[in-house]
């Protein structure tokens, strides 16, 4: 790049500050969509950077946009990438002992995105100096919300793709964990990467009574115990072990006494799926089996599946040159293919379902053994400050190699 500082390099150089901010957002987490404090925070790390800001409406968002000065690679438009970082904490009560612990009772940055934050305004700052170089447009995606209530959609809602003044071509997002692989290697797969979740909640009405005339009541309480088994039973003959769907029954509420035949009981459950298609599919066989098994007993059942998060689908095209990007930047030795999906989920899926892009993850482990070390969401986790540059250096190297047409196969 003309003799300039690589973006390795500079992000070296940024690492302090980044691990500053980092402590910073560690100690005054925030939960769900609105972060006016973490805002404030991002938005003083970007100040004096040639930024186009805008800030979200429905939630406490921060989109900045950088215009590369770079001649176009040749395209007839300048390309746009996406770079995506979450903001917020969980509900945790954090237990680490470390000095720049939550001052905060009940909330905790137990998943690490106040690296991912840190992460990418160390990408900005790279960016900014390397403009030159920048053969297209950059948009920066601080995101609340991503552990609930979801803050893709809203910002989507917002014009998050358009804000450039151009369609996003490619997004890219990184996450950090805790324990599973060491300390410093990337792993990811092209291709489905995390589950589909929603949230299930099944309605058996009945006619209730007392507990010694069965008979005269129509009791939801087996039938809500048959509706359950008859679930795992639709999983492993209805669809293919090789697209795995996951159905788990965390609650079933019914009735107050033991010689009461309640009117009606509740199950609470998760759904996960690794395709559009079983995702559909299993929308309509939970349906089916529900109201079915009630309807054979003389009951009815309602069932509301919740919309939650699609599945997180990394384009293989976009994947390939986040990975090689990794190896060249780092090494063979830091890259670890992922051989089957995550079952948790990730909002990011809205985004990489209208773009497409590469998700990876990132072993920011502080023992040296990560087999047994706190994994994320624990009150004991925590995370290695080392792994900030090279979060850095990749979201800023992807965006110079993207927008300058680099791909690979």
């Amino acid at each position: 790049m003309g003799g300039r500082a690589s973006a390795l390099e500079l992000a070296r150089l940024h690492a302090p500050a980044l691990v500053d901010l980092r402590h910073e957002l560690h100690r005054h987490p925030e939960l769900g969509n609105v972060l006016p404090r973490t805002q404030q925070t991002v938005l003083e790390a970007l100040a004096g950077l040639d930024l186009e800001i805008t800030l979200g409406q429905e939630l406490s968002s921060v989109v900045a946009v950088l215009r590369g000065r770079a001649e176009d690679p040749g395209s007839a438009e300048r390309p746009v990438v996406l770079l995506r970082g979450d903001m917020d904490a969980l509900p945790v009560t954090e237990a680490t002992g470390l000095e720049f612990a939550s001052e905060h009772e009940g909330l905790m940055h137990a998943c690490g995105h106040d690296l991912h934050t840190a992460g990418l305004v160390g990408a900005a700052r790279i960016l900014h100096e390397l403009r030159d170089d920048l053969a297209g447009d950059v948009v920066f995606m601080f995101q609340p919300g991503e552990e609930g209530p979801g803050g893709a959609e809203p910002m989507l809602r917002e014009g998050l793709l358009e804000v450039a003044g151009k369609r996003v071509d490619a997004a890219y997002a990184i996450h950090v964990y805790a324990a599973e692989r060491p300390r410093g290697v990337w792993f990811g797969r092209p291709g489905p990467q995390m589950a589909a979740a929603d949230e299930v909640l099944i309605t058996v009405q009945g006619k209730g009574g007392h507990g010694s005339q069965p008979q005269h009541a129509l009791d939801p309480v087996p039938v809500a115990c048959e509706i359950v088994l008859a679930l795992q039973t639709m999983v492993t003959r209805r669809f293919d072990a090789f697209d795995p769907v996951v159905v788990t029954v965390g609650r079933i509420t019914s009735g107050t006494v033991n010689n009461v035949i309640p009117d009606g009981a509740e199950i609470h459950a998760t759904l996960r799926t690794f395709s559009s298609g079983h995702r559909d599919r299993a929308h309509a066989e939970i349906r089916r089996v529900a109201e079915h098994v009630a309807l054979a007993h003389g009951l009815a059942a309602t069932v509301d599946i919740g919309g939650g998060y699609p599945v997180t689908v990394n384009d293989p095209t976009e994947f390939a040159l986040a990975r090689a990007t990794v190896v060249e930047l780092f090494g063979e030795e830091r890259w670890s293919d992922m051989e089957v999906p995550e079952a948790g989920a990730e909002d990011m899926s809205f985004v990489l379902e209208q773009v497409p892009g590469a998700y990876l993850n990132v072993g920011a482990c502080v023992s040296d053994d990560h087999t047994t070390a706190e994994d994320n969401h624990s009150p004991r986790a925590t995370y290695d400050d080392a792994v900030l540059p090279d979060i850095a250096a990749l979201l800023a190297e992807l965006a110079l190699r993207r927008t300058a047409g680099e791909t690979r196969s």
